[in-house]
């Protein structure tokens, strides 16, 4: 006698697409392609071709744009397609306002909860791995580098409400719009000025370090911003 499966043969490959490891493949693939410059905000998600591009179900590519919709990465309109976020230069700064109150607590609890023998190891590694982005010149690399960094200050703060909001501050967006080698090079810097004050500096300091980085990223986009407005204006000096 046949035993009756609830349930039709859809639903379950549905739900096993989705229990899978697909869905992270697909949201860090997504990631990676935005690091990569292969997506640039402002670019429509199609859902069948990013099931084709990545081999995965449907259901996996709709959770994986929800959980970067989650993150600030991803817009969701009700009667258009999903699209890669993109900021104009208002909401950018708006971004960077949020961030900057954001990074000094982020810091802030790190430095405060810091304890050498527990938490160095996991900061070493996390500062090694920035360090060879940046010596390699690897965008998509140097971006993970810097997400595993704040996943490391995040986990020695032990904040949950922090590891909750900081991942949705939509800094990925920012820095996927606006890309220079200048300012990878004062995050760098500043990074190491971070792991410093977090280590050595106390609370204080490193709070500190958290704005002043946010700061130094905040004027050379604002430079960049200026620079945009300027050439726009050039080449349609009939238009303000």
């Amino acid at each position: 006698m046949e035993l009756a499966v609830p349930g039709s043969v859809a639903d379950r490959e549905a739900m096993d697409d989705i229990s899978s490891g697909t869905v992270h493949r697909v949201y860090q693939g997504l990631l990676a392609d935005l690091d990569h410059g292969r997506m640039v905000p402002g670019q429509r998600l199609v859902e069948t071709e990013l099931a084709a591009r990545f081999g995965a179900g449907r259901n996996a590519v709709r959770e994986a744009i929800q959980r970067l919709a989650a993150r600030g990465v991803v817009d969701l309109s009700r009667n258009r397609s999903p699209a890669i976020r993109k900021l104009d230069a208002a909401e950018t700064m708006e971004v960077l306002t949020v961030a900057e109150a954001m990074t000094a607590l982020v810091l802030g609890a790190a430095a405060l909860h810091f304890v050498p023998t527990i938490h160095g190891s996991a900061l070493d590694d996390a500062q090694a791995q920035i360090e060879a982005a940046a010596d390699e010149d690897e965008i998509a690399d140097f971006g993970r580098a810097r997400r595993q960094f704040y996943r490391v200050l995040l986990e020695i703060g032990g904040n949950r409400e922090l590891k909750r909001l900081f991942p949705a501050i939509g800094m990925h967006i920012v820095y996927a719009q606006y890309r220079s080698r200048r300012l990878r090079g004062i995050r760098l810097a500043d990074y190491r000025a971070m792991i410093e004050a977090v280590r050595h500096g106390g609370q204080e300091q490193a709070e500190a370090e958290g704005r002043r980085h946010v700061g130094h990223v905040r004027a050379i986009i604002a430079e960049q911003v200026t620079v945009g407005t300027t050439e726009a204006l050039t080449r349609n000096p009939g238009h303000s």
